[in-house]
């Protein structure tokens, strides 16, 4: 492992997406989102992504140059067609729409289609807080989890994002799957050759294991049982349903065919706050809200009470103070991808 400064990472991981067929401009927007990803610890979905990403540029899977469009529909709600392009590129894309449209009215909507994996959502939501939006974000996924009482894969595990600005001091942001863990995380105990609780995922035959490779081959487990099959569910009719993309089954998945299109579809809802009250008013009140979570009594007294996205907050400011750390294959990796832009011109 080695440690580099945000800017660092950035351009790491913006030069390999130009590398890769990029613009420069879209090739940073894309990266912001990962890097972010990095910055709050969620090394599954930061750059680390650029792997499985930069595969599929080189096969055809995505578009490196997508012709992304906004089809406004209503005063408040779009549609946006993502071309096949990087996930990342897109749904930021997809947010600055919604922003823009907030500013204006409000609210803003979009429902996003034609897209591929699109990272974090705390990445989304935090820079939503930041300039004064609550959001919810949401995208479907490929098939991981067999629905309740069955043992085929019919439904991604869907994540969902909440983000409240919280003016002067810091939001509050959940990002969750709607699965117990991501596929990511199972992938990387395979890889460290490390068992999984049995809460994780299933096999094949819908039975709990502790053997990631059976995991790989099987189900993940949605958080809550039958709730969260239903949450699952509920968040591709949103993301896949309402945007025109593919949902359920229709999802290809990007590890069988990565050279296929997924179509996956996002949402995007914003509420521009500043409609509701000043920026006192809501600071007073969010921090009155989390003042009241704090002051619970402790069940334990070496478990302090977080609020949604404490942790991550956390890791963003140290990280940016002491530098990101990064596997040097990892950045090696990431430096091959840039200089195909120099093999290319030459």
């Amino acid at each position: 492992m080695l440690t580099i400064t945000e800017e660092e990472l950035l351009a790491l991981a913006a030069g390999a997406l130009e590398g890769l067929g990029l613009s420069s401009d879209d090739a940073r927007d894309a990266a912001r989102i990962l890097v972010l990803g990095d910055l709050f610890g969620i090394t599954t979905h930061g750059v680390s992504r650029l792997e499985s990403y930069g595969e599929r540029l080189q096969l055809g899977g995505i578009n490196p140059r997508p012709d992304i469009r906004v089809e406004k529909v209503a005063a408040t709600i779009a549609r946006l067609d993502g071309d096949n392009g990087v996930g990342t590129l897109v749904g930021y894309r997809a947010l600055q729409a919604a922003m823009a449209m907030a500013r204006e009215s409000g609210t803003g909507i979009v429902f996003a289609r034609s897209s591929n994996h699109f990272g974090p959502i705390a990445p989304y939501s935090y820079l939503a807080a930041q300039a004064g939006f609550a959001s919810i974000i949401g995208s479907n996924s490929t098939p991981t989890i067999a629905p309740t009482g069955g043992r085929e894969a019919r439904v991604g595990n869907s994540p969902i994002g909440f983000g409240i600005p919280n003016p002067g001091a810091r939001p509050i942001i959940l990002d969750m799957a709607s699965s117990v863990v991501a596929r990511a995380k199972i992938r990387d105990a395979l890889k460290a050759g490390q068992p999984i609780p049995e809460t994780w995922a299933t096999d094949k035959e819908g039975k709990p294991t502790r053997d990631p490779k059976a995991a790989l081959d099987g189900f993940l487990l949605p958080i809550g049982g039958y709730k969260g099959y239903g949450l699952a569910l509920i968040v591709d009719l949103f993301a896949g349903v309402l945007s025109g993309a593919a949902y359920l089954t229709h999802v290809q998945s990007w590890i069988d065919v990565p050279e296929e299109p997924q179509d996956l579809g996002h949402f995007f809802f914003l509420i521009d706050t500043a409609r509701l009250g000043d920026a006192s008013w809501l600071a007073a009140r969010v921090d009155d809200f989390a003042g009241l979570i704090r002051a619970t009594p402790l069940a334990d007294a070496a478990r302090p009470i977080l609020l949604p996205g404490e942790i991550e907050l956390d890791r963003l400011e140290r990280h940016r103070r002491d530098g990101i750390p990064i596997d040097v294959h990892l950045r090696d990796k990431l430096a091959g991808f840039a200089a195909l832009k120099q093999e290319k011109a030459t």
